[in-house]
């Protein structure tokens, strides 16, 4: 159902609407964690390592996808907040051409260059083939994974954060009857998991596809307005998307370009220490949800009242969010601390005391740091709520530099254990930058908004 989030308590609609959220990036989790169980209880450690260490090449592609979207829906958000609905079904069409064209360019450059990727990525011999064949299948399918995260994306920043979960829920249980049957009934080993990956998110785009069809007037483009004319109008809402959408996707591949680094410093390490960081890196990300799903929940806040030019509602939803994300840090922390091992030991399965004491130990150091992640959340995406891409691209920048220079140099140190300091120490860096930026900008674009009605009400008068 579409919410108006320009009225009523900011703390209730962030709320309301970040649980859907929260559950269905708990059931996003389950496409790989999924695969992971499966490969790892029923192909081994080995399995589990070739797909854990291609794993980084699959995240900076996702990331680019769902920032570029992302930010393409945010305009779609702040047209939805001024109450035009042209402008809105005109987003649509611009993003999805937009998305398009991205996609099938990133899939033939990929292709052609996934070889390359993984020798330097230092992939073990002994899981080569099987790593290839897990990235190179995501790879060939990237125009599903486009397509679910566009419509998602936009049904979202219309206020609907239920929808695209109920779907999500239905497309998680395909992918895990689709594994298994792939793996153990057809023995396609883990290039069978990643096609049952792809099905997977073909039903969930299906599905979205349908309600959009018969629920949703608002988004029910006409064949009209599908034959666009290439011209001066099409090219401004073009650059108005792109403006926001390519930094926000830059901003997404530079945190993943940093992950594939220290996967690849990593993978240096053996197929163990492989295991073990992939492990605890999924655990990590489950555990992390609740205040990246808060952040994303306030990134729609942001760009509805944003869009209908309220910016007290826009500090005070900040400012709530923010606490309850200092909250969650704690709690979160907490619980990985406490129950780490017993939760990377049912994770793995079939994993040595040895891998389980490594994931544990990377838990023990990154979940010190949670504070300062979940700050992260808040910020970047209540600047990019606001379409201001400046400071979250600097933001990465830094996070990127920090942390591909700590896992190298402390790697050199301490061996695999310095890896554990690199994300932590580039969350520092990067959650300091975001709450100065912050405030920087939103007295900017205050300035910015009132000047522009200042002169259009002279202009009137």
């Amino acid at each position: 159902m579409i919410t108006d989030m320009t009225k009523g308590d900011p703390l209730k609609h962030i709320l309301l609407f970040s649980v859907p959220l929260l559950i269905g990036n708990i059931f996003q989790q389950l496409y790989n964690i999924a695969d992971l169980v499966i490969v790892g209880r029923t192909l081994g450690v080995e399995s589990f390592a070739a797909v854990g260490a291609v794993a980084p090449v699959f995240f900076l592609i996702t990331f680019i996808i769902v920032g570029l979207t992302n930010g393409f829906a945010v305009i779609t958000g702040q047209r939805y907040g001024a109450k035009d609905i042209k402008g809105v079904r005109n987003s649509v069409v611009v993003s999805t051409i937009l998305s398009t064209v991205v996609t099938l360019a990133f899939t033939l450059v990929c292709s052609l260059f996934i070889n390359p990727i993984l020798h330097w990525m230092n992939i073990p011999d002994n899981i080569y083939h099987n790593a290839f064949w897990y990235a190179e299948i995501i790879i060939l399918g990237l125009i599903i994974t486009t397509m679910y995260n566009m419509v998602s994306s936009i049904i979202r920043a219309l206020g609907d954060s239920k929808t695209p979960l109920y779907f999500l829920i239905i497309a998680s249980l395909a992918n895990i009857v689709l594994a298994l049957i792939f793996i153990q009934i057809f023995h396609m080993g883990v290039p069978g998991s990643a096609i049952a990956v792809l099905l997977s998110q073909g039903i969930s785009v299906i599905l979205c596809l349908l309600f959009v069809k018969y629920k949703m007037p608002i988004l029910q483009i006409h064949r009209e307005e599908w034959l666009i004319k290439f011209d001066k109008d099409f090219f401004n809402s073009a650059y108005e998307h792109l403006r926001v959408g390519v930094p926000m996707a830059v901003q997404f591949s530079i945190i993943g370009i940093s992950v594939l680094i220290i996967q690849s410093v990593c993978n240096s390490f053996g197929s163990n220490v492989i295991a073990a960081f992939t492990a605890a890196l999924r655990i990590e990300q489950i555990a992390t949800l609740p205040m990246m799903s808060f952040g994303v929940a306030l990134a729609a806040y942001v760009a509805q009242n944003f869009g209908a030019i309220k910016f007290k509602r826009i500090r005070l939803g900040v400012i709530q969010a923010s606490i309850i994300n200092i909250i969650l840090s704690v709690v979160m922390a907490f619980v990985m601390r406490i129950w780490g091992t017993d939760i990377i030991g049912a994770f793995i399965g079939t994993g040595t005391k040895d891998i389980i004491d490594i994931a544990h130990n990377y838990l023990l150091i990154s979940t010190i740091f949670y504070f300062f992640l979940g700050q992260i959340f808040i910020y970047r995406n209540a600047l990019q709520g606001m379409g201001e891409t400046l400071f979250p691209l600097l933001a990465c920048i830094a996070e990127l530099v920090v942390r591909v220079f700590a896992a190298v140099y402390l790697a050199i140190k301490f061996g695999y254990v310095g890896i554990f300091y690199a994300g932590p120490i580039a969350w520092v860096s990067a959650s300091a930058i975001m709450f100065f930026g912050y405030f920087g900008s939103i007295k900017h674009v205050i300035y910015k908004v009132k000047n522009k009605l200042h002169y259009y009400l002279s202009d009137n008068n």
